[in-house]
């Protein structure tokens, strides 16, 4: 633990032994509160009854979360100092050993889940915007509108040939794409609605074959504008006529929404921020044109490739390892790649998330260890890999060859 702050790091032996003092105290206080007489009826039309089940409840889940808290607190400050000392090792080109991580399983939240305040129930499920929304906004905001594809067929056919100019494998890709879109999803696929299914709802903006965030469209602009911009002006060579006109605009336009993602510091944080702004979501619509999402989608692919080797790391990354870096950042991802595979079987996957980000994680917390996290992305990889939308993608790579 040398150059450690001893505040904030603790030994994981003490850790272990509050952990283990203080789970019996969490279930003594959930089973407390959850034996305490809650009224409740599930259709009441009283408001003010339903209000104050609510409250009830409000005060049971509090109780149990903040017994809960007790335990989680003190792993989660391991956690990031270990993981901050990480960064710093790799930044001195030095490889992290066994020491730097936390080998201990996180506690997990096992109390009653929070209830809905029947005052503002939307406030549980926030609207997320939709294609519909990025389109409207874009016209708005640029008075552009995305040269969607005449099919996917066309849109896999341009994301290939964009995919192997940049030296990305089919493997890589249409792997990655059984992964993210569930093996069968079209260009224009929103996280939520992968699925034909009553009362779908889209539960984030990842959006496309690699479900790029809003944020992730604004931050490639910014950090990649210039060569996509590069990409599209070797396009309008080869093109005349009405079609080399749209090019040109699309340019124009293409400028604009650079200037803007590059109006604030290249910073993942400030990009979230432009990212919530109408103008945010309308940058997101060029994922559905058929000249631009291609490109973007292959450069987030890219930036990840890029860094390994920028590390130094030469081998080809498999479509598994290449998903770690962009489910969990390059750093962290670039970290579990290089990992032995003794530590593989030993490290948590809790040491490459954040607390919220781990709690929301179902997978990363089935398959609780970095070997058991790749090993499961690759079985579902190579499962969704074998539906109609994978199984299209990897043709149109066979015929750009």
């Amino acid at each position: 633990m040398n150059g450690a702050n001893p505040h904030t790091v603790r030994t994981m032996g003490s850790l272990r032994t509050k952990i283990r003092n203080a789970f019996a105290s969490v279930c003594t206080a959930v089973a407390f509160v959850a034996l305490s007489p809650v009224p409740f009826n599930a259709h009441a039309d009283d408001l003010t009854q339903q209000i104050a089940d609510y409250r009830q409840k409000l005060a049971i889940y509090k109780a149990a979360r903040a017994a809960y808290n007790e335990l989680a607190d003190p792993y989660w400050t391991v956690v990031e100092s270990k993981r901050k000392r990480r960064i710093a090792k790799q930044r001195n080109g030095e490889q992290p050993t066994a020491a730097d991580y936390v080998l201990e399983q996180p506690p997990l939240y096992t109390g009653p889940p929070k209830p809905i305040n029947p005052e503002s129930p939307r406030a549980e499920g926030e609207y997320v915007p939709v294609a519909a929304d990025f389109l409207e906004q874009a016209q708005t905001h640029f008075g552009f509108m995305p040269d969607q594809p005449s099919s996917d067929d066309a849109y896999r056919r341009t994301y290939a040939r964009a995919a192997r100019a940049a030296g990305l494998t089919p493997e890589q890709c249409v792997k990655v794409y059984a992964f993210e879109s569930g093996g069968n999803g079209g260009y224009a696929v929103q996280a939520g609605l992968e699925y034909d299914r009553p009362g779908a709802r889209a539960i984030t903006t990842a959006l496309g074959y690699n479900q790029l965030l809003t944020t992730n469209s604004i931050e490639l602009l910014a950090e990649a504008g210039d060569k996509i911009l590069a990409a599209l002006r070797a396009k309008v060579r080869d093109a005349s006529g009405p079609r080399r006109d749209k090019l040109e605009d699309k340019i124009a336009t293409l400028k604009r929404m650079i200037a803007f993602s590059r109006s604030v510091p290249d910073r993942w944080s400030a990009h979230a921020r432009l990212a919530r702004t109408s103008k945010g979501l309308a940058i997101h619509a060029l994922i559905l044109d058929v000249d631009v999402g291609p490109l973007l989608q292959v450069h987030k692919l890219l930036t990840s490739v890029t860094y390994a080797r920028r590390k130094g790391y030469t081998a080809p990354l498999t479509a598994a390892e290449l998903e770690m870096m962009n489910l969990t950042g390059d750093g962290n991802g670039f970290d579990m790649v290089t990992m032995s595979d003794a530590l593989r079987k030993k490290v948590p996957t809790s040491n490459f998330f954040q607390q919220g980000g781990y709690e929301r994680n179902p997978v990363a917390i089935r398959n609780n260890t970095v070997a058991k996290l790749l090993a499961a992305t690759d079985a579902k990889m190579e499962s969704e890999a074998q539906l109609p939308g994978a199984k299209a993608l990897a043709e149109a790579f066979a015929e750009t060859r």
